[in-house]
């Protein structure tokens, strides 16, 4: 099935049918594009934006370590996120927290210090699905790779936890878990780590203002997920597919509602991924956050035969994104 081909190219397809609705409002990208939202890539290539080029960033990280110890793979995504701030495509509208901490981590700050503490951004989970895809690595090297790479540029503790979910989400869904099981499945995983602080990656990061104790940081994050699935599991109660799926899940601009809101357009058509990303397109919020991780989802749950044929020659990064399938799949 090609679930990991079909999850990285899910992302960039997302990526690529948001970009050009991102600071639209409902109104203008229904006039534009119909109700249903945009539904072929434009252009060729079709250009996506800073979401999947850092994922690519973390990949890269990730294909080049030898291990998964955090000492390893931090200089690696250090590295990785530099070489993005520098790259002359680095030009689609980047997050300013994500300039901001890598400006520091470049300056040569512990990451502790270089991350921006009170953003939970999705930038921090927007860019984490190809730790998801990572295969013979057990939950525990999971949550602590997806929360490594988060906080080096998002330090709140819901960016974290965010992140962590955000991971779980496609690899359950890789390892062919139902989609209509997934917000089950993120309660019971946040459930579980409300007061888990991951020292060994996470090091010091919890000594910020309001925090008492090193699982105090930590569970606010995970209160706040477990808060917007209370929103997800609403929503999903009565589906309305007329509606922007914003109202419910909210826009995305943070990293839990961009898993949330993601999830609600994916699970509104299970059965019709590019339906769905033309659904999480044409939203109020962060549509191009919202679009890719819905892409990935459901390339992860359907495989790389679920996308339109010709779309992998036309995307922005067709190569590396093939070359990332193939590793992983």
């Amino acid at each position: 099935m090609r679930r990991a081909s079909g999850s990285l190219f899910g992302l960039a397809y997302g990526d690529a049918l948001g970009k050009p609705t991102e600071f639209l409002d409902l109104v203008e990208i229904e006039r534009r594009y119909g109700p249903g939202g945009p539904r072929e890539l434009a252009g060729d290539p079709a250009l996506v934006t800073d979401d999947t080029q850092m994922a690519l960033a973390v990949a890269d990280g990730l294909l080049a370590a030898g291990s998964w110890a955090p000492d390893v793979v931090e200089p690696l995504w250090r590295s990785a996120f530099i070489a993005w701030a520098h790259s002359p495509d680095n030009d689609r509208a980047p997050g300013m927290t994500c300039l901001r901490a890598v400006a520091a981590l470049e300056d040569g700050h512990r990451w502790q210090h270089a991350t921006v503490p009170g953003s939970k951004g999705c930038g921090a989970n927007m860019r984490v699905t190809p730790v998801g895809l990572l295969r013979d690595i057990d939950d525990d090297t999971l949550a602590g790779l997806a929360q490594l790479q988060a906080g080096m540029t998002h330090g709140h503790p819901t960016a974290l936890a965010a992140s962590e979910l955000t991971a779980y989400a496609v690899r359950v869904l890789r390892d062919g878990a139902a989609l209509a099981d997934v917000p089950a499945l993120l309660r019971e995983r946040a459930e579980g780590q409300r007061g888990v602080y991951r020292a060994e990656w996470l090091g010091d990061l919890w000594e910020r203002p309001g925090a008492s104790t090193p699982d105090d940081y930590i569970g606010r994050g995970w209160a706040e997920c477990l808060a917007v699935l209370d929103r997800l599991d609403a929503a999903l109660a009565a589906p309305d597919r007329s509606a922007d799926p914003c109202l419910a899940t909210g826009e995305g601009w943070i990293a839990e509602e961009a898993l949330a809101t993601a999830l609600h357009c994916a699970l509104l058509y299970p059965d019709d991924p590019v339906a769905a990303l033309g659904r999480a397109a044409a939203s109020s919020g962060d549509s191009d956050s919202i679009a890719a991780l819905a892409g990935a989802f459901l390339g992860a749950a359907h495989g790389m035969a679920v996308w339109p044929a010709g779309w992998d020659t036309r995307i922005e990064y067709a190569q590396r994104l093939r070359g990332f399938g193939e590793a992983w799949d």
